[in-house]
């Protein structure tokens, strides 16, 4: 009897696709625990001497968003003197859920610690979290430009509409900036002006 194309085609491809998405599965509850077994290692280097070595403890839980280790990062968290341990570990926290944490990252804009904060802010999954920071009469300025800095990198289409009552804001002292800047530092395209403004925004932080 012959067996019709179609159906040869479909039995073959069976038993193509079988062991691979059944290597796959097992490929993905392999790696469940070797994630987890990751957030613990992380989460005893929480407990070292070193302040740096506690610091990339906290990111990696960070990184891995590891829920499991939630209680232990607040009790650390409680007990930790160091300022750039702690702001760490509030954004290890926010990355597990905790999303009051945001405030605190945000209130280290206003300090030595800006460049970290901003690092964190800028990993963030979407801008949308920030933007009531730049509507809030009780931000500080500084801090406000320093978000705008982290939506350079982070932010979409609607974040330039987002911005722009803070850019017409200091127009003046954009155009006043402009002044001063040789034209061939200038960011050249007039299509991207989230990239424009954090360039004049860094510039005046600088002076």
């Amino acid at each position: 009897m012959k067996i019709p194309y179609p159906i040869v085609a479909i039995f073959f491809l069976s038993l193509c696709v079988a062991p691979t998405l059944a290597q796959s599965s097992s490929s993905t509850s392999d790696e469940a625990p070797d994630v987890r077994a990751e957030g613990a290692q992380y989460a005893r280097q929480l407990s070292s001497s070193a302040p740096f070595a506690r610091q990339t403890a906290a990111e990696g839980l960070a990184r891995l968003a590891a829920v499991e280790q939630k209680k232990i990062v607040e009790g650390y968290l409680l007990q930790e003197k160091d300022k750039r341990v702690r702001l760490a570990l509030n954004w290890a926290l926010y990355r597990v859920g905790k999303s009051e944490t945001l405030f605190q990252i945000v209130r280290d804009l206003d300090s030595g610690r800006h460049d970290q904060a901003i690092d964190y802010l800028t990993q963030l999954d979407s801008p949308d979290p920030l933007y009531l920071f730049l509507t809030q009469d009780n931000t500080p300025l500084k801090v406000k430009l320093r978000i705008v800095e982290a939506l350079g990198d982070l932010g979409n289409a609607e974040t330039v509409e987002k911005i722009r009552p803070l850019r017409m804001k200091f127009e003046t002292t954009f155009q006043s900036l402009l002044a001063k800047i040789p034209a061939t530092a200038l960011p050249m395209p007039e299509e991207a002006p989230v990239t424009r403004t954090v360039f004049f925004i860094r510039f005046d932080l600088l002076k």
